[in-house]
């Protein structure tokens, strides 16, 4: 039985899982640009619990599942901003094939594919740079936007983007920890905003836990955050926020 038939028929998943979602906001224009969905186990633990059941021989099933769980349950909650889903490029043999699971879904939860972000995070050392260029590329044409997560804490950096083009660049929260009060913090993420703007892409901050933090990160042109003094993860629903009012 070949992968993608195993995963739509749900036989490849030995264990369950549900989404957690939380907002990323832009304060420019007071509104939510979108909702990230962030793994959970079906009572609500974290990512740490469900990660610790993936291993080689279901990583791609997880994948998938994670994607189709992230689109029902966004449907269900009324979400019309952007959806930012995480997905592991070494799970991915072939960016055609491997993408049918998340179309269906999208077509049968009513979800409209252009509200579709794919993020992948830095920090897992990717077999071959070729191959998440084909994967990239693949969904810029399906219309699909790409991020990267967590820029700045990874084994690529600056090598990665100048390979692979993608349409968001979220940088790293060990980055914007006490940039309040950190001189050399300011200044490096300055450059990457300032670099990334240049690119064209959008950067969003992530783990923004202080009014400080904030409104450094404000002083410094950026508009989109993330991160608990913005709103905290959601289980399987969306928590109302004031953040909008900032």
């Amino acid at each position: 039985m070949s992968k993608c038939k195993k995963c739509k028929n749900g036989d490849a998943l030995n264990f369950d899982i549900s989404m957690a979602f939380q907002p990323i906001v832009d304060i420019k224009r007071k509104q939510i640009f979108a909702y990230e969905a962030l793994v959970r186990t079906p009572d609500g633990g974290g990512a740490a619990q469900v990660f610790q059941k993936v291993n080689e021989h279901n990583r791609y099933a997880f994948d998938q599942a994670c994607r189709v769980k992230a689109i029902e349950l966004a449907s269900q909650l009324g979400i019309d901003t952007q959806l930012s889903i995480n997905f592991m490029p070494n799970a991915i043999y072939d960016p055609e094939s491997c993408i049918r699971t998340t179309l269906k879904a999208a077509r049968q939860f009513c979800f409209p594919l252009d509200k579709l972000v794919f993020e992948f995070t830095e920090t897992e050392r990717v077999k071959s740079t070729t191959h998440l260029q084909n994967i990239v590329n693949h969904y810029k044409l399906r219309g699909f936007l790409t991020a990267i997560d967590d820029f700045g804490a990874g084994y690529s950096g600056l090598n990665l983007i100048a390979d692979v083009e993608v349409d968001i660049i979220k940088i790293d929260m060990e980055l914007i920890r006490d940039i309040d009060k950190l001189k050399k913090k300011q200044i490096i993420v300055s450059g990457i905003v300032t670099t990334f703007q240049k690119l064209g892409s959008k950067v969003i901050v992530e783990g923004v836990e202080t009014r400080e933090e904030l409104e450094t990160l404000k002083s410094l042109g950026i508009e989109l955050f993330q991160g608990y003094f913005i709103g905290k993860p959601a289980f399987e629903k969306l928590e109302a926020f004031s953040m909008l009012n900032t």
